[in-house]
């Protein structure tokens, strides 16, 4: 029996008897495994040779190198991730080079793939914007097919056809959230490692000229933040305001970081939902949507430790650039009124590259959610006559009843 053979039969007795808690700590072990194999690199070992009483030779320091392809899942995974991870480490060290500064060079590198990202993310705030448009219509095809699931999504999705609505732009709001888990890596691995030169090479050219002292045994960038008060950029333990008592969760201090993160997720999140007349009640879906824009930004604080600082200068820098973002297409939202206030610059704002809502079409009387009925051509004369004929033939049938 090989080493495979036997893994795949204890894997197949041991699955079936995983319960619910089994199934989560496995769930969480295969993604802090793929976290680790995202920037997967040969460990390093003494001298094959030593002897006992021999000298110990200085361990040589791992070089960050890209994954190699093998034939396991980790493996594909971690070759498939290379390119974008080296292309965010490529970005960030040479604005490193240029700024000498990596605070700096995380925020413009922030700057850049946000920048890039604005067509796809204009068209997301699109999407989102025109499904919100037809919600009293979804309301009312939910109303009219209660219970049927399956006509529900035929009549939601011929109700998108009619209006030009892609579902495809949605999905863009996805975007950003992979996008976390490359600089994570970057600003864990890549600040940490004392030798980065081979991920500096693509196809064996060198893009950026750098030498690392591998004597000094320190990390080869320099990653602390002098306009922060000399904070370490790939650190997750500085920058915390203590707090007099020990929590289990938040431990002995906030960080700074998550704090400043968290007020500008809740004023993106509420500029995000569409403008709302606080006379006018809501409906159970729209308030537990607007609930959770508002207690959800608050989980970051619980997470704090665990982020390294330079990625919430990215999150900070990226949650900041949407709000602008969202200033520029939508407006203010419903960030105002702002517990019953209302400033003077947002009454009637008008945002200065406006996302248009979906129009309702105007040659159709249909009830919201209804099928689309034909446009019949005939005219008014055609629709009298026809109902006069109809009115004869009904009246020449009650005669020849009464006749009978």
């Amino acid at each position: 029996m090989t080493i495979s053979t036997a893994l795949r039969g204890a894997l197949r007795r041991l699955i079936p008897d995983l319960d619910r808690a089994g199934w989560i700590r496995l769930g969480l072990l295969v993604g802090v495994a793929l976290v680790l194999a995202a920037c997967a690199a040969p460990v390093g070992s003494g001298a094959p040779g030593a002897t006992v009483g021999a000298p110990t030779p200085t361990p040589v320091p791992t070089p960050l190198m890209p994954a190699e392809l093998k034939p396991d899942p980790i493996s594909v995974l971690s070759w498939a991730f290379t390119p974008i991870f080296q292309a965010f480490f490529l970005l960030l060290v040479g604005l490193d080079r240029i700024t000498g500064d990596i605070g700096v060079a995380i925020i413009l590198t922030t700057l850049i793939v946000r920048t890039g990202m604005v067509p796809l993310m204009r068209r997301q705030m699109v999407s989102m914007r025109q499904m919100q448009s037809i919600q009293p219509e979804i309301k009312e095809i939910q109303r009219r097919y209660k219970g049927d699931r399956v006509k529900q999504q035929q009549a939601q999705a011929e109700l998108m056809k009619e209006r030009g609505i892609s579902q495809a732009g949605c999905l863009m709001a996805i975007l950003p959230l992979l996008l976390i888990l490359p600089m994570y890596q970057v600003i864990r691995e890549g600040l940490t490692a004392p030798d980065i030169t081979p991920m500096l090479s693509v196809f064996g050219f060198r893009i950026i000229p750098l030498t690392c002292d591998l004597l000094s045994g320190h990390a080869c960038l320099n990653s602390t933040i002098p306009w922060l008060g000399g904070i370490d950029a790939s650190s997750t333990s500085q920058g915390f305001i203590p707090l007099p008592i020990s929590l289990p969760i938040l431990g002995d201090g906030i960080s700074i970081l998550a704090i400043v993160y968290t007020v500008l997720q809740l004023i993106a999140s509420r500029m995000a939902l569409p403008p709302h007349d606080p006379s006018v009640p809501l409906d159970q879906n729209a308030r537990t949507q607007r609930t959770m824009s508002l207690f959800l930004p608050f989980i970051t604080l619980l997470y704090g430790h665990v982020i390294p600082v330079g990625l919430f200068i990215y999150l900070i820098v990226s949650t900041g650039y949407q709000a602008v973002q969202q200033f520029l297409t939508t407006g203010w939202g419903s960030l105002f009124p702002l517990f019953g206030w209302t400033p003077g610059f947002a009454v009637d704002h008008k945002p200065r590259f406006p996302v248009a809502a979906v129009a309702a079409p105007t040659s159709s009387s249909r009830a919201p959610g209804a099928p689309a009925r034909p446009k019949s051509d005939r005219s008014d004369l055609d629709r009298s006559a026809s109902a006069n004929a109809t009115i004869r033939q009904r009246g020449r049938q009650g005669r020849r009843g009464r006749r009978r």
